[in-house]
């Protein structure tokens, strides 16, 4: 018998599948439905927080404790930022997908 409950499987099953992505090694993003572009962007944010503290290290290495200790504020509020955003962005689609009608 075909209920409600097994075509919203179905569906969900199907988007599963046929979803292309690009696989990548993001903290940050979501799993569920980002899109690629959004993707590059905080690979590329999280490559530039590394740097951050990569640079802090070396930093601190040559006893520059000013420099270390702005780079590591910086890659912090930057990190916040990253987290901020994510929420806004996904209570926006999750706001979006409640005026979807329910019907397939």
């Amino acid at each position: 018998m075909i209920t409600r409950s097994n075509l919203a499987e179905q569906l969900r099953e199907y988007q599963i599948r046929s979803k292309h992505e690009w696989a990548t090694l993001s903290y940050f993003a979501s799993t569920a439905s980002s899109s690629s572009r959004v993707d590059v962007v905080l690979v590329l944010w999280e490559l530039l927080m590394f740097a951050f503290f990569v640079f802090s290290g070396v930093a601190l290495y040559f006893r520059y404790m000013r420099v270390a200790f702005f780079l590591v504020c910086v890659t912090a509020v930057i990190l916040v930022c990253m987290k901020i955003a994510k929420k806004v962005r996904q209570n926006r689609r999750s706001k979006r997908r409640m005026l979807l009608p329910l019907s397939m």
